[in-house]
């Protein structure tokens, strides 16, 4: 009787009765909530490997290059440590530094993959996740004989140790795109060597704004003092 009624309501009524049996139905979740929280761990994972940008990003334990490793640690030593004291906030410092080193190189991959025309495709391009595997790639011997390129004939990494081992796979990518020797061309004419005399240049350019902080500063104390010393003669 109850279903008989029911079916009627829908078919003929304007209201139907059943109305909140439907919206209960519709709100519950397609996905149950174990599914929902592996989807936002998985997500969050992908984050963090963003953010930290791991050298090595298929070593888990973060423990076969000594960035990562360092990196690792520090991570690992903050989670430790009391939010807010001046501990952390040291940690949070060097981590910061790390991470900016390494949006850099990531910065420079992406200013050189849209000067060739990967504008749309940049991002997904330098994405590198902990599950892409070195076996799975089409040309790791070229992939490796240009990251060495890049490394030795180019300042895009700006760093004597060895190069990342995450852009092998964007180089792969290059390869199968057939621009992998124009990416290598691009980063010899954007990026070219340095030497000694421009680390130095490079160091007094850091310190550049510093010097002029310090030189108005002194300009505006000189500026008070005469002031003040006018105003003393005048009177």
């Amino acid at each position: 009787m109850g279903a008989a009624f029911r079916s009627f309501c829908a078919r003929y009524c304007c209201c139907c009765c059943c109305s909140d049996e439907a919206e209960e139905e519709e709100k519950r979740p397609i996905l149950g909530n174990e599914t929902l929280e592996y989807f936002n761990r998985e997500a969050q994972k992908r984050r963090d490997q963003e953010t930290n940008l791991w050298s090595e990003p298929g070593d888990p334990s973060h423990s076969e290059r000594d960035d990562d490793r360092q990196l690792h640690n520090l991570l690992q030593m903050r989670s430790q440590t009391r939010t807010g004291s001046t501990g952390y906030r040291r940690l949070s410092v060097d981590i910061e530094a790390m991470r900016d080193l390494r949006r850099e190189v990531r910065d420079k991959w992406k200013m050189i993959l849209e000067n060739l025309g990967f504008m749309a495709e940049a991002e997904a391009l330098l994405t590198v996740s902990a599950g892409d595997n070195l076996d799975r790639m089409r040309n790791a011997p070229l992939s490796r004989k240009l990251l060495k390129t890049l490394h030795s004939e180019t300042s895009i990494f700006d760093s004597r140790e060895p190069p990342p081992e995450r852009y092998l796979f964007i180089l792969d990518r290059l390869i199968y795109l057939d621009a992998a020797d124009d990416f290598v061309a691009k980063a010899r004419r954007f990026y070219p060597p340095k030497d000694d005399s421009d680390e130095e240049e490079g160091s007094l350019a850091s310190n550049l704004p510093l010097l002029l902080a310090k030189f108005n500063q002194a300009m505006a104390a000189g500026d008070d003092g005469s002031e003040q010393d006018e105003g003393s003669e005048q009177e």
